[in-house]
């Protein structure tokens, strides 16, 4: 299921957290409530980890990973590369990147499989992620915008994207990552969807402006309401794009 949740008073919750299928990341901060949300919904599947990069809150803005990796700028310091290498689980690759567009959440989106990313990141970067995170990766803009995390939620069931995504680029970029996608928006119509929300494979937090329509929408999309994976209809996949786009109209 999504759930509402703050930090700080702050609805971006995808900035300050960062949320895979075998762990989740959450800044160091005065908000132990934001904390205790991710704990009670995730610390019996998956580890919950407190963080910091280069002393800064904003993580999931600068890492981005997988349930094979993670990856975290060069500013990252030696003490908190080791205090993450010391609360992920041993199968995770964790590697600092020399990337002169060092805030890798805004720049790369990715599941388990694929990634996507800005037109202009580095060669080397693009190699270090399938390395790492074992992923395909594919240089693309959402919506005429090259920060392609911040403008997109996925997951490998499903994924959410600019609201003025035209349908066509929709289906090129749902091809491409293998899964379906729909337009939408989070925080009561705000188009940063990758800085407004995280989700995996069962579970979805989301600023407390989220509004019972968006949370419907992210709900169907990612299959959250599944108890298991299974492959959504082909017809629910159009019948979500159809609505979603008309509401974007």
């Amino acid at each position: 299921m999504a759930i509402r949740t703050q930090f700080e008073g702050n609805n971006e919750v995808g900035v300050f957290s960062k949320l895979t299928n075998a762990y989740c990341l959450v800044t160091i901060g005065s908000s132990a409530n934001f904390y205790s949300v991710f704990e009670s919904e995730l610390s019996d599947s998956i580890p919950v980890v407190r963080a910091s990069i280069n002393g800064c809150r904003i993580i999931g803005r600068l890492s981005v990973g997988n349930r094979h990796g993670l990856l975290v700028p060069s500013s990252t310091t030696d003490q908190e590369l080791q205090h993450l290498k010391n609360s992920l689980p041993d199968k995770i690759a964790i590697q600092r990147v020399e990337e002169r567009l060092s805030a890798l959440g805004n720049v790369i989106v990715c599941n388990d499989y694929v990634a996507l990313v800005h037109p202009d990141l580095d060669r080397e970067t693009e190699e270090i992620l399938t390395d790492v995170l074992k992923v395909e990766v594919f240089r693309q803009t959402i919506a005429d915008n090259v920060l392609v995390g911040t403008y997109c939620a996925l997951s490998n069931r499903g994924g959410m994207v600019h609201p003025k995504t035209k349908v066509q680029e929709q289906d090129e970029l749902s091809s491409l990552l293998q899964v379906p996608l729909v337009v939408g928006s989070v925080n009561r119509g705000s188009e940063v969807i990758g800085a407004g929300m995280v989700v995996n494979d069962w579970s979805a937090f989301c600023g407390l402006d989220t509004t019972s329509a968006e949370l419907s929408v992210i709900e169907s999309i990612f299959r959250l309401n599944d108890s298991k994976p299974t492959d959504i209809p082909g017809a629910l996949k159009e019948s979500l794009i159809d609505s979603a786009t008309a509401g974007a109209k």
